[in-house]
């Protein structure tokens, strides 16, 4: 009886938490939903009414659409590799007994602190200006002409602002990862002749696979939704080269002021995300279980 009394009471302290949590997500999506089938734009206040599935078709359907999707999946997957590649060879050197190895963690953890907006202004300001930015200035000291990265080369630039900003983060939980394998087994390998890379594709790399696997889920969510680096980047430009899901919403929504098309591309990425997760999850739930 006090096992059941003592359940009880827990579901009783809970529960209001729980209503709280089902509401702060359930009336948002509901709201979002009954948007996109909707005719709602700001600028013809009178011209309401339900428009049954017409701004999901118009948003599927729009020439931009498809050009965001490929987009966003590669901004996704460049971030991740430049990330886990990286951040493993990040790892593989700070986990070294070197002098101020501690500063050398803060300095490599530090960007992970800095706005994601306030990161892009400094990456498009003070490093990728082709008129006064340092690479700019590099390539004036060698004899070579300035680089527009933005202007020419834009969602790589995301992509190496983001995976500037994400790096450390996956050197973290990577570095974690190293430093719980023993080395008792490592020095066991070397003795039997094993090289450094042997040591590292045969123990360290698959001692490292939950690890990324981690990383890998943690930042695929996030990264779905990156805006803020290409609102003050590129703007999803030029033209739409840079624009990805989030920021075609946005466009919809604040820029031509179609409420129901933008909540219907709400719905459409966030369903396309789940599918991403599903897959996602099946292919890391293999994994641990292997």
């Amino acid at each position: 009886m006090a096992t059941q009394s003592s359940r009880s009471a827990a579901r009783a302290m809970l529960s209001p938490t729980v209503i709280l949590l089902l509401i702060w997500m359930i009336v948002p999506l509901a709201m979002t939903i009954w948007f996109s089938l909707q005719r709602y734009n700001l600028l013809y206040p009178d011209r309401t009414g339900f428009n049954d599935f017409g701004n999901y078709t118009r948003f599927v359907l729009s020439p931009a659409f498809g050009g965001a999707v490929v987009n966003t999946l590669i901004l996704v997957i460049g971030v991740l590799v430049i990330t886990v590649v990286l951040g493993i060879l990040i790892a593989l050197l700070i986990d070294q007994p070197i002098w101020g190895q501690g500063i050398v963690r803060i300095l490599v953890i530090s960007p992970f602190f800095i706005m994601p907006p306030v990161a892009a202004l400094i990456w498009k300001n003070m490093f990728m200006n082709p008129t006064n930015g340092l690479f700019a200035e590099a390539a004036k000291v060698i004899g070579l002409s300035p680089y527009d990265f933005l202007g020419q080369a834009p969602l790589t630039s995301i992509i190496l602002i983001v995976a500037w900003q994400w790096l450390p983060f996956a050197t973290l939980i990577l570095l974690t990862a190293l430093q719980s394998l023993s080395s008792e087994e490592l020095e066991a390998a070397e003795m039997d002749g094993a090289n450094a890379l042997k040591r590292f594709w045969y123990i360290m790399l698959p001692h490292l696979a939950r690890a990324i696997t981690v990383v890998v889920l943690i930042q695929t969510i996030f990264l779905l939704g990156i805006f803020g680096e290409i609102l003050v980047t590129t703007n999803g430009g030029p033209g739409t080269s840079s624009t990805t899901l989030p920021y075609l919403i946005y466009k919809e929504a604040l820029l031509d002021f179609d409420v129901g098309t933008a909540a219907a591309g709400g719905v459409v990425a966030v369903i396309l995300a789940n599918i991403v997760a599903f897959f996602l999850m099946r292919a890391i739930g293999k994994n641990l279980d292997a």
